[in-house]
Parts: structure tokens; sequence; C-alpha cells
């Protein structure tokens, strides 16, 4: 059975819902839920035929905010807080017969937390995809003559060195940086020139990424960040009246530590804020941690260590007043804990969960919806958990005055909280003394987000790996460790070839992996765009065998797609790190009516298609919350149809069928129409008439994993690559460009995690602070296992053959 208010699935026989904690009615399930007053924002609630509802929480819990809001100066005055300012509204909750179900096993709540997510979050038009798995390659095997003398536009390569053409005959393909500051100009030079286009998925999944970015950056710097200034206004005032009212008590300290924490946010939201002058000293210390962004520090709030590094904006976030500010609250939000094991914590999550309550739910559940339905669910415990604890321990409607005298009440409620689910991911510096199985359970506000790929790096490194010849401790994943895990025998071979698998249980804890994301349902991979985004790069990992293009059925392509997928990834961490009308551009003309430039889809039917569902689903979701225009549903559309396009064309292409003529030209303007969705976001992003990829470069970095000892992994993607391929067309070969990403992995000092400018400046794609190009030049190679299918330029080379 279903949860009439959230959706959820709900176990045979329970008395309320694990996930959002409503009661259960005896018959046919049916809940009420009381209805806003005053005009109060009502909890979105999305309906569709196969999901229930999108609301993270309690989808149908309305709160009315009786209190009456007074400015922050009134409140940090003194005046008397009255009755009504402080009761707790009465809504529908659980029994106290369900208190034992509230301490579910940590790998149970998991399940069921990613299980009610995944009908929530509206990704709900995955194609069945059955037919393009049974589809039997067919393409015609080739041989390329050793002077490439069967190859129909060969001539157009007479020019290019011995190395460049060796493995261009030996692989079917090969990849040359320096394609050009964005995609889709790699593809328009062709038609300007009348080379055949190649048209890759690493450049639709690049166009995806401009769009993604796009639409959470205005959503985020338009809606979430008066949103977020107005929830925090609503929580100090409601911790402060809390505060007044507990002084005295045992809850006077947790109280206090409420106060400062929404007292931080509000003066990273806004520097002017008033801070209340019990708790200044400390709101000083950490702003000032927050932001200097130094690295590992004492938190004066908690005593704990706190990684303030962290809170450098980067991403789309950097340059802009409003977003960086949003950028810091958020990050404040999703990282500060409330560590459940200090009672004076848990006493103060306690609080933070009668607040949220109390009039201030759907202002929460409006951020945690839309920024949830983008980058996936909490990893941490929050009100979702907490209430149904509540409610089993004070029972409906409790107030403080029901709380501050009732030590026994409070010692059951501890226990209780002791008894639910960890973190999956640890993203606290702790000490290496303490109990490796604790990973420090505690209460967050706004918690970061659950995440396939940062599951499988924390189970990949130390300690959940061991040490490498009992000194060596692997402080930090490798990307490939991603790929590994979700299926990829080439990323396995290299990580064993660089000596990453020689670390104790790391083979062990690999294969477990394997059998968890490869035997689930299918269910994890809907649960958000991020989640459906990883999985339409899914198909890359698997090799490809007979029937395929001959250029495809070589190590050097798996090694290749191993790279579409890393630079596609690091596009989606860079896009969420914190948890994008059409001008007609003129696109050629002038040219030899004779010539036949016709080009090739890169065949990957099923990435195609999931890129259609997951484009048609970002447009519905956001339609839904209200986030979106008519225009963006247009373009998010458009792209849906041209990935339904190229699956099409892939299909034929496997089939060896003969594409139409309306096909041929599609792939010959495909720059024109991925530039199209660029110019749009950078339009709307910049207030630019007309953009230029000079100042706005493809090239991106991003920070995915910390070593608290002082160094962290960023990964990056460089200009776009150009890669040459020799396809075959209606019997004949010849050579087809299109652009693929470039990759890097590196490590920086924790200090100095990389901004965009800083990353492009340092590669000389960006003008540096000397208003040149390059004073860094190149400054991070490409890793080793990259390198095989790429040529470099080696000058004495080219000349020694031209002599």
């Amino acid at each position: 059975m279903f949860c009439q208010k959230c959706g959820s699935q709900i176990p045979d026989g329970a008395k309320f819902c694990t996930s959002c904690g409503a009661k259960l009615a005896e018959e046919n399930n049916q809940t009420s839920a009381k209805s806003s007053s005053s005009g109060a924002k009502t909890a979105i609630i999305i309906v569709a035929v196969v999901l229930a509802v999108l609301i993270l929480c309690v989808g149908g819990l309305v709160f009315a905010f009786k209190g009456i809001k007074k400015a922050v100066s009134d409140q940090f005055s003194g005046t008397e807080v009255t009755e009504e300012e402080n009761a707790i509204n009465d809504e529908e909750g659980i029994a106290d017969e369900g208190a034992q179900e509230a301490g579910e096993s940590a790998d149970e709540a998991l399940s069921e937390q990613i299980k009610s997510l995944d009908r929530k979050m509206l990704l709900d038009d995955f194609p069945d995809e059955t037919d393009l798995m049974n589809i039997k390659p067919s393409v015609p095997e080739i041989r390329i003559d050793d002077d490439l003398g069967n190859i129909i536009n060969k001539e157009e390569y007479d020019y290019r060195d011995k190395d460049f053409l060796d493995k261009l005959k030996k692989n079917g393909f090969v990849v040359y940086d320096g394609a050009g500051k964005e995609f889709f100009e790699s593809y328009e030079m062709n038609r300007y020139m009348q080379i055949p286009n190649f048209v890759t998925v690493d450049s639709l999944m690049h166009t995806y990424h401009i769009y993604f970015a796009y639409l959470m950056r205005d959503i985020e710097k338009n809606h979430l960040a008066d949103d977020l200034a107005a929830l925090t206004d609503s929580m100090l005032n409601k911790s402060y009246e809390q505060y007044t009212e507990l002084k005295g008590t045992e809850w006077e300290e947790a109280a206090k530590i409420n106060v400062t924490l929404f007292s931080v946010a509000a003066v990273l939201l806004d520097d002017s804020a008033l801070v209340p002058p019990e708790v200044v000293d400390t709101v000083k210390s950490e702003y000032d941690f927050v932001m200097e962004a130094g690295g590992v520090e004492t938190s004066p709030l908690t005593g704990d260590y706190e990684d303030y590094s962290q809170y450098k904006p980067r991403g789309y976030y950097e340059g802009d007043a409003d977003l960086e500010k949003y950028f810091r609250a958020m990050m404040w939000y999703g990282r500060r804990q409330l560590n459940q094991d200090v009672p004076d914590m848990d006493r103060a999550a306690l609080l933070m969960t009668l607040a949220l309550d109390d009039g201030n739910y759907d202002k929460w559940s409006s951020i945690y919806t839309v920024t949830s339905f983008f980058a996936g669910a909490s990893d941490d415990l929050g009100y979702c958990e907490y209430m149904p604890v509540i409610q089993a321990v004070y029972g409906d409607g409790a107030t403080l005055s029901d709380i501050k005298d009732d030590e026994q009440s409070w010692e059951k409620f501890h226990k209780m909280t002791a008894s639910l689910r960890a973190p999956r991911i640890n993203s606290i510096p702790i000490e290496d003394t303490e109990d490796e199985d604790n990973v420090i359970p505690g209460y967050r506000f706004m918690g970061q987000r659950f995440t396939i790929d940062a599951t499988i790096m924390q189970e990949l490194v130390y300690r959940r790996v061991g040490n490498y010849d009992d000194t060596d401790k692997r402080m930090l994943p490798d990307f490939l460790d991603v790929p590994a895990a979700l299926g990829s025998d080439m990323a396995y071979s290299i990580l064993k070839e660089e000596g990453s698998t020689d670390y104790a249980n790391y083979d062990k804890n690999l294969n477990n992996l394997k059998k968890e994301f490869m035997n689930n349902d299918g269910t994890i991979w809907n649960a958000s765009l991020y989640a459906g985004w990883l999985n339409t790069l899914r198909p890359l990992l698997e090799p490809k065998g007979a029937g395929y293009p001959t250029f495809m059925q070589n190590d050097e392509w798996t090694k290749k797609n191993l790279e579409t997928f890393a630079g596609s990834y690091t596009e989606l961490k860079h896009d969420t790190v914190l948890y994008s009308k059409q001008v007609m551009a003129e696109m050629g003309g002038g040219w030899d009516d004779e010539k036949d430039f016709r080009g090739y889809v890169e065949p990957e039917p099923i990435v195609f298609s999931r890129f259609e569902a997951l484009s048609k689903n970002t447009a519905k979701g956001l339609k839904e919350l209200g986030y979106l225009s008519a225009d963006d549903e247009d373009n998010l559309n458009k792209l849906s149809e041209l990935a339904g396009k190229l699956k099409t064309i892939s299909v034929k292409e496997l089939g060896n069928e003969k594409l139409t003529d309306e096909e041929y030209e599609l792939i010959e303007i495909y720059g024109g129409e991925i530039e199209h969705f660029w110019l749009d976001a950078m339009k709307a992003q910049t207030g630019e008439e007309y953009p230029n990829s000079d100042n706005y470069p493809a090239a991106l970095v991003v920070d995915v994993a910390t070593d608290p000892n002082g160094t962290v992994l960023e990964m990056a993607t460089g200009d776009p690559a150009n890669i040459y391929v020799v396809v075959p067309v209606e019997g004949k070969l010849r050579i087809a460009e299109g652009a693929v990403y470039s990759f890097y992995q590196f490590t920086q000092p924790i200090s100095d995690r990389l901004t965009d400018t800083e990353w492009r400046k340092r590669m000389g794609i960006s003008v540096d602070d000397y208003e040149d190009f390059g004073s860094y030049g190149q400054a991070y190679d490409h890793p080793e296992w990259v390198k095989s299918y790429r040529y470099f330029w080696n000058n004495e080379a080219y000349y020694e053959d031209e002599e």
C-alpha cells in the first residue's frame, strides 16, 4: 500500500509512513491534512499518473504560521513572547505504538528513502529499452588501406604527420586537442569547410549541461535566494523565541546553538543582518572562517573540525554577488551537523524540527523539493526523520512546555534518535582513531545529497579500504572508481595497472558495489535529474563487439568512451557542486554543391534514448513545480526531439540502412542546432545580445573529494578536442570530424580549490591577470590512459616528415 500524503510505499501492517511520518488510518489508509491559514503558501503537491507526489517529505501536511512575525530588532530586544507565538500547530501524527518503527536499520531506511524518492521525482517517462537492447548490429567490417587510398577525402589530410595518420589507420580514429572554445564551433567550421560531421555523444551531453546549469542558476537566483532569506529570517525569529522561553532550563544551550546557526546564515546572506548579543562573538568567528575559506579549523559553534575551504564559491556561483551569498548559506545549512551523540545538539535538532513545524515547513519544503529534483535526496537526518520520533515520544502538538521539564521523555527521544540511520557518505573531517563504523549520524537543516558516485568513492578510500604495503593510505579516490563500480572492465584494468586495486579490501568493496548497483531494479536511476544524467552515460561503459562500426570495436574506443563519461560526469559534478527567442545564426554558404560531405552519428541509441527521456522529464518536472518558462519548455522539448532523431539515425546506422536526405541534412547542420541552445542559455545568463564563446568557454573544474590532511581531488575539462573518425557512408569510407571532451584529473592544496576562472587562466584558455594568454601554459597534463588514442603536435617530427 501507499501513503496518501507522500506517495511512499508502506510495508503491510505499518501504522505510520516511514518516509513522512503520517499516521495511517485504519481503513483505506486515508489521512487528513489541515489547510494553510492567512494566505500562507501551500505545500507543493505534484500529482502524476504513476507518481503520487513530488514533495520529498510531508506532501500533504500544511502548517499554518499562527505566530506574529516581528522584526529582528524587536525579537532581540527582549520583548515578551506570547503564548500564541510559541504554540505548535496540531497536525496528524503517529501513535505511540509506532515508536519502535522509528528506529529502522540504516539499510532499511536508506532503501525506503530511495524507493520513496524514486516515486516523487517525476522521472517517469523512462523508455522501454527492450527493442534497442535487442538490436543486432550489422555494420560490415572495413579495412583501411595502408596509404588511406580507399578513403574518399584522404587528400585533405595528406599534410598530417606520420603519428597522426598511423593512429588514424590503426584505430580508425584519432583525437587531437584544439577544437575551439565551445563544441558547436567545431561543427559549424566543418559545415563552412564542407567537412563531414561526426556527431558525438560528448557534444549532446555538453549541451544538456549548458541548459541544466542555466535552469538551476535561474531558479536559484530569481526564486530560491529570496526564499532562503525569508526562511532564514523566520527560523531565526522562532529560534530566538525558543531561546527566550527556555532560558534557565536544560534546553537553554540547545536553543542558543540554533540561534547561532541561523544567525550565521543570516549574515552570510546579508552582512548587515542583526545578530543577537548573546551569540555575536561566535557568529563573527564563524563568519570570518567561512569568508576566509582557508581549510580545516575547529568550529566555534560545535567544537568539531570543519572544512571551511568548502565555502569558497565555485561553479557558476562564482562572480555573482547574490549567488555567492546563496552558495555560502546553502553550504552552511548543508554541512553544519548537530551530532546525535551530543545531548545539547540532539536537543537542538528537536527544537529545530519544532521550529520548522511551526509555520516554516512550507518555506523549507519549497526549496528542498526543487533542489532534490535536480540533485537528489539528503543523505543526512533531518525533519522527515525527527518529526515521527517527536510525535511518538511527546504526542501530537508538543509544545516547549511539554518538553522542557520532561527529562524522562527526553531520554527516550535521545535513545530513539540513536537508532536512526547513519549517513551513507561522510563529509566531516574525523580523527583516525574514531570508530569507522560510526559515521557521525546527525541532523542537518538542509542536508547535502545522497549520490551514487559519492557512495562509490566513499567505499573505496581509507578506511573503507586498508593500507597499501602497511603504510600508504588511499586518502583520495580516482574518477575511474565510478565506472569500475558500474561495470567497466577497462576502468578496472587501468586502476589495476596503476596500483589502486592493491589496497586491502579494494576488490572486495568494489565487487559489493557492483552487486548493489547492477542488481538494482532501476528505480535508483530515476531518483533525480542527477541520477538520470548518470544513467544516460552508463551504456558508454559497455565494450562494442562485432557488428558495430570497426572504429568502435577496439580498446582505444572503449577508453575514449571512458573519457566521454569522465567529461560529462565532470560537468554534472560542476553543476551540482552545491547540491542554461533563438537568434538564428547564419550557418555557412558558398560551397561546392557537388562535394559529398555527408556525415555520421556516433551510434549509441540507448544513450540517445535516455537523453531524450531526461530532457522530457526536466521540462515536465520544472513545469509542474512552476519554475519553467514557455521558452525554456520549448527549448527542452526541442532538445529531446533532437536526441530522438539521433537515436533513429543510430539504429539505422547499426542496421546498415540508408539514411534519408533529411537525416543527412540534420547531421550537416548539427552545429547550428546545438549553438542555438548555447546562445539562449548564455543570453539569459549574461544579458548580452551576442555572447562570445571566448568569454564563456566550455572548460570548467570541480573538486569532488577531500583529504583532510590538506589536498583535494579536482576533475576538469579543457577546450573541446577534435576527433577524426573513418566512417562508412553508403559503402564509401570517409574521415568525419567532431568534438569530444578533454578530461583532466589532479590534486590541489585544500586552501586552493580552483574556480572556473582560475582553471581557465592556468590552462591559457582565458586571459590571465597580466592580460595575456597562457602565462601558466598547459599547467596540467592529461591522464596517461587517454594519451594512447591522442595525437600530440611535434614540430620536429612534422618537419622531418616534410623532408
